[in-house]
């Protein structure tokens, strides 16, 4: 899953949010230095990714992808889900998605000096172009997948796959909507375990 994804999956916990959030450059056993709740959101975004990449229903949403764009097909799935749940953002929250991505923009400036050094770095890109709002929008997507493309090792074109995001629009949108709903039951009960789990150490 992608940014949003994880912040929201961090049950409205600040610091789990940005540890949920910030966890991807936090290899190994480094995150045992951050505050307690942080570490759960590293610990709870790995449970996450895991859950994701073994999942039926995501393989069958990202083998679409797989004779153009390969191994990236993963990536490019994870941005579609993003946008998935931005454009249904009300099914989910409560919260309209513009204040809720405001007041995650606030705790990382407030918790800036906690955030990986590459966070810190494409954090005022990420607010100044308002990504997770942008999210909603295909034409958002699009934008990101092009920004990306310049991150990337491989002349993968990214941003192409938007041809296929409107191809499969209503197969995707629905295989998310299966997927989600099990994400979200799953993150629940793990980052209860992980709680459990501090509570005895």
């Amino acid at each position: 899953m992608n940014f949003l994804a994880h912040i929201y999956l961090s049950q409205d916990r600040d610091l789990v949010q940005i540890g949920n959030f910030a966890a991807d450059p936090i290899k190994g056993k480094k995150y045992k230095s951050l505050p307690l709740e942080m570490q759960k959101g590293i610990l709870l975004h790995r449970k996450i990714d895991s859950f994701t990449d073994a999942h039926a229903i995501v393989y069958k949403s990202a083998h679409r992808l797989f004779a153009k764009y390969g191994h990236y097909n993963g990536v490019i799935m994870d941005v579609f889900y993003d946008h998935f749940l931005a454009k249904n953002w009300t099914s989910y929250s409560q919260i309209p998605l513009a204040e809720y991505v405001d007041h995650f923009y606030n705790l990382l400036e407030i918790h800036f000096e906690l955030l990986p050094k590459s966070v810190q770095r494409f954090y005022p890109y990420m607010v100044a172009q308002n990504w997770l709002v942008s999210y909603a929008s295909i034409e958002g997507i699009e934008t990101v997948l092009t920004q990306m493309n310049r991150r990337i090792i491989h002349n993968i074109p990214l941003h192409e796959s938007i041809v296929e995001l409107r191809t499969f629009y209503e197969e995707l949108e629905h295989e998310f909507s299966l997927f989600f709903t099990e994400l979200i039951a799953y993150s629940k009960k793990e980052l209860t375990l992980i709680d459990e789990l501090y509570q005895k150490s």
